[in-house]
């Protein structure tokens, strides 16, 4: 099921710019931003959860800092149906260094990225892979586009393609 985009007004839009820039700004801070109330504000935002459009608020970390100076992308292919597709995301949900797995179409399955403390410690999580297909890794030597925040004008343009 296609789902339709959420329709929003600009004080919407300025809402969730805001706090894609600072997600622990307070509504009152907010309301000032914006001209709305504290409660209008909350409410305003509370909407924008229940809607989905705003799935979740977090902490950006530096990973180098945590020891976890190397990441890569892992393009793993599986040979076999539904069951062994079952079997992998089962398999790869337990794997600490895997940070995100797409399902994609294509050649590959899977594209995994994982962050990993030295090379020998990919070659482990390489071999964990194998087992379930064919593993090619990239090495990602630079983050050019690290986390895109989106704003209305930014929206629209992606929807003059539609």
């Amino acid at each position: 099921m296609i789902q339709q985009p959420v329709r929003m007004d600009s004080t919407g839009w300025k809402i969730l710019e805001l706090l894609q820039k600072d997600a622990r700004i307070s509504f009152a801070e907010l309301g000032r931003k914006i001209g709305l109330s504290t409660p209008a504000v909350a409410e305003r935002v509370r909407k924008l959860e229940d809607a989905g459009v705003i799935t979740g608020y977090h902490a950006a970390l530096n990973i180098t800092k945590l020891g976890l100076p190397i990441r890569v992308l892992i393009r793993l292919t599986i040979h076999g149906g539904d069951l062994q597709v079952k079997r992998a995301i089962a398999v790869i949900r337990e794997m600490a260094e895997v940070a995100r797995c797409y399902r994609v179409t294509g050649q590959e399955s899977f594209v995994l990225e994982a962050d990993v403390v030295s090379v020998r410690h990919l070659e482990e999580l390489i071999d964990k892979l194998s087992s379930l297909g064919t593993t090619a890794t990239s090495t990602v030597l630079s983050c050019p586009v690290e986390r895109r925040e989106y704003c209305r004008v930014e929206i629209e343009k992606l929807e003059k393609h539609l």
